[in-house]
């Protein structure tokens, strides 16, 4: 059984991105972690009671920030990274006054997030040595 929804236990957002990002991509430390933490809204993905994913949104003024998305290598695959980007799509159209959703992609995930809706603006950015490209939705 899948269950996805917000969530204030960052401490499991956080070893996700641990795993995913900084074991498995090879992500600094110091480019992982920040002091976002604690304003965002955190959305953690459940397969059978055990966390899989999860996803940070960050609010300012009517754009809302999806970020810090991963799914552990075993969810891959299954459709919980798509379950999980319609929730945190989801929860930023229950947010007040925002209007768009705007993400940072890895360039080689674009695909899945263009299926989603989003669409590529800008040129292709170098963010903590992975090749990044901005995306937006209106919402």
């Amino acid at each position: 059984m899948i269950h996805i929804a917000p969530t204030r236990d960052i401490a499991t957002c956080r070893q996700l991105r641990r795993i995913v990002f900084i074991e498995e991509q090879g992500v600094s430390e110091a480019d992982e972690i920040d002091d976002k933490d604690d304003q965002a809204i955190h959305i953690l993905a459940l397969v059978d009671g055990i966390p899989m994913g999860s996803a940070r949104l960050l609010l300012s003024g009517d754009t809302g920030k999806i970020g810090r998305v991963c799914v552990l290598r075993q969810a891959r695959g299954t459709g919980l990274g798509t379950a999980l980007m319609r929730e945190a799509v989801a929860e930023l159209r229950r947010q007040p006054g925002v209007t768009r959703a705007k993400l940072g992609s890895q360039t080689h995930a674009m695909g899945f997030y263009e299926r989603l809706g989003f669409v590529a603006q800008g040129p292709v950015y170098d963010d903590a040595g992975i090749a990044h490209r901005d995306m937006v939705m209106p919402l």
